[in-house]
């Protein structure tokens, strides 16, 4: 349902109504143009990040700023960070409940709600970037997500993309599967469930309790996205040792939900825009994601002395059959286990195409200066 703090007047964008009373003009007399009323609407955009996030944060501000600009500014989008209006957590539930219209957030921290949720962001040795797109957009995803999400009242389009993720930021070096066990790590979703089938136990964290956290050793290890955004919430000072690749999440994908009252008001030119201002932000992150990661790597190694390392083989295949399992477990019954279906079968086809293509060419690059 649309609170009515919402809407400013009534009617679709644009023009409202017309009017105009002619009269029969004199000699030279110009006919005056019709009276235009043109309503504004405002909504408001929680989202589960740090306030001035770069990369994350940013993604939500550009959402909103494309939505006024192709708009004319007839349809303002507030955005509010992490804790502005809602804890970040709470962000689904306020656009579900109507509290808020919209959020910009990863599914997967929905995973209460639904096991189907964090295939729509991403999944332990699941699909990358490119891949999530292509599912999602092509391959049955969009749909399954529709059906998901309308059951609580919310309407998703892909809003960001962060590409590949690292594993995190560890306080000690991982030379075994020994050195999993017990550790205390903050990894969300199924990453998480991952870690706690090596023995260890999975801490959700907002983006901004994550520092305090590994500061004073309440967890033992984070990840968050990558060099970007890990340089600037200073995870580096306080775990020395960085560890990829993120076999977690290798192109997490995030989401602008809208409260469904809220998006069955919008005219199908106002969704149509809706959809273009999310998907022209989603292509705009990914490519700044994967320019920016590169140069905070350097900063990171070359200025601050980060120790890149990679997780010992024996842990890699240990999480890779964990992670198997867990997506297995999420899609048991129901809606979630059509998800699952879909996503593993367009995952699959997709691996053969990778095969081919992007991995061995990176391996082909390697060769070279």
């Amino acid at each position: 349902m649309i609170n009515r703090r919402n809407l400013i007047g009534a009617g679709a964008l644009g023009v409202a109504g017309a009017a105009a009373t002619f009269s029969t003009p004199t000699a030279g007399a110009v006919l005056a143009s019709p009276a235009v009323s043109r309503n504004r609407r405002r909504f408001n955009m929680v989202t589960t990040w740090p306030k001035g996030l770069p990369g994350l944060g940013t993604a939500a501000e550009r959402v909103s700023q494309r939505i006024s600009d192709m708009t004319d500014g007839l349809i303002e989008v507030k955005v509010f960070a992490a804790g502005e209006l809602v804890p970040p957590f709470e962000s689904f539930d306020a656009v579900a409940n109507g509290s808020a219209d919209m959020y910009h957030g990863a599914e997967y921290y929905w995973t209460a709600k639904s096991t189907g949720f964090p295939f729509f962001t991403a999944v332990p040795f699941g699909m990358t970037a490119q891949e999530i797109m292509g599912w999602i957009d092509f391959g049955g995803g969009q749909e399954l997500w529709d059906e998901l999400s309308g059951q609580f009242g919310i309407k998703c389009i892909q809003g960001a993309n962060t590409g590949h993720q690292m594993g995190g930021w560890f306080r000690k070096e991982i030379r075994s599967l020994q050195d999993m066990a017990g550790l205390r790590m903050r990894i969300p979703g199924q990453g998480g469930e991952v870690l706690r089938a090596l023995g260890g136990a999975s801490v959700a964290l907002a983006g901004g309790e994550i520092y305090q956290a590994l500061q004073t050793g309440a967890i033992d290890a984070a990840e968050w996205v990558g060099p970007w955004n890990d340089y600037s919430l200073g995870f580096h000072r306080e775990a020395p040792f960085y560890y990829g690749p993120g076999f977690h999440e290798p192109g997490a994908s995030l989401a602008v939900g809208i409260n469904r009252g809220v998006w069955d008001s919008l005219t199908a030119g106002e969704q149509a825009i809706f959809k273009a201002a999310c998907e022209a932000v989603n292509h705009e992150t990914l490519g700044e994601f994967t320019y920016q990661n590169s140069v905070h790597l350097d900063l990171l190694v070359n200025q601050h002395n980060v120790q890149m390392r990679s997780f010992p083989e024996e842990v890699v295949k240990r999480m890779s059959e964990a992670a198997y399992d867990v997506r297995a477990a999420a899609g048991a019954s129901g809606i979630e286990k059509r998800i699952y279906e879909s996503f593993e079968k367009s995952l699959k086809l997709m691996r053969g195409w990778a095969g081919v293509s992007d991995g061995v060419y990176y391996t082909a690059r390697a060769l070279g200066k």
